[in-house]
């Protein structure tokens, strides 16, 4: 596996490697980037992969500083997952002056998430968007896990024309339901213990609207309340439209159901298509 860090040394690097697939992280890998990993090899001829910790999508009082990097064991999931080039730049290889210019997502990046994670959205697209013109990929994969992301990316990529297919590889899970996530590494053995009921509370929904329920809101603070009680502090739990993401008029067309919340100091975010 090759590993660049300076841009022009990239593309160097990927010049005649034909129909290029990317995959780009924050790093401390786990099975689900390895997923994706995985998947980019049927789509194409070589797969890149990216390691970067983007502080413009970090609010002042997150986790930037403490974001787990574990860069030699990610070489190594990497190289043995067939990875061909990783592309790990610094701060001063991606942003050698002050980023200026960047990428202003419409009023989705101000709801679910984005409401209580200002400006995250736009942190994520202008990397993103950035990452896309180095790395000149045909196809690129994004998890489901970070659902509101993925709707993001691809709007971008459409409304810019991008000639890059998105792909979006469906949530890893661990054998008791817990979405994986780098941050599942914040939690304390009696919080890990009780993470998975996150995901329990969204397959409740899920399983109340096949069955003929339609008031959202009632399931959606229901599910709240329940996590209360078992003593997170939720930030939502929404269902939505998975075509805009945007309130449902009726429960009879695709639905998503999403979820943040807080357990101890970890945020959690999950959600489930319906």
């Amino acid at each position: 596996m090759q590993i660049h860090s300076s841009i022009a040394d990239l593309r160097s690097a990927l010049k005649g490697r034909g129909r290029v697939v990317f995959v780009p992280t924050m790093g401390n890998l786990h099975a689900g980037h390895i997923s994706l990993m995985q998947q980019a090899r049927a789509h194409g001829d070589t797969v890149v992969a990216s390691i970067f910790v983007n502080r413009l999508q970090f609010g002042p009082n997150e986790d930037f500083d403490k974001y787990p990097r574990t860069f030699a064991d990610d070489c190594a999931k990497l190289e043995a997952t067939g990875v061909d080039v990783l592309f790990a730049p610094t701060e001063t290889d991606l942003y050698p002056e002050p980023q200026e210019y960047t990428v202003e997502p419409p009023a989705i990046q101000n709801v679910l998430d984005g409401e209580f994670r200002p400006g995250h959205f736009r942190g994520v697209a202008t990397v993103v968007l950035k990452l896309f013109n180095i790395v000149q990929p045909q196809t690129a994969l994004f998890g489901k896990k970070d659902y509101q992301q993925l709707m993001v990316i691809r709007n971008m990529t459409r409304q810019f024309a991008l000639p890059i297919e998105i792909v979006g590889g469906e949530t890893v899970r661990a054998d008791d339901g817990l979405a994986l996530s780098s941050r599942n590494g914040y939690l304390t053995p009696t919080e890990r213990a009780e993470a998975p009921r996150l995901r329990q509370e969204l397959e409740k929904v899920r399983s109340a609207l096949r069955n003929g329920e339609s008031d959202c809101v009632k399931l959606e603070n229901a599910a709240i309340e329940a996590l209360t009680a078992a003593g997170w502090k939720t930030d939502y739990v929404a269902v939505r439209q998975q075509s805009d993401l945007a309130r449902p008029n009726s429960v009879n067309v695709p639905l998503v159901v999403l979820a943040a919340s807080r357990l101890g100091a970890t945020r959690l975010i999950d959600n489930i298509e319906i």
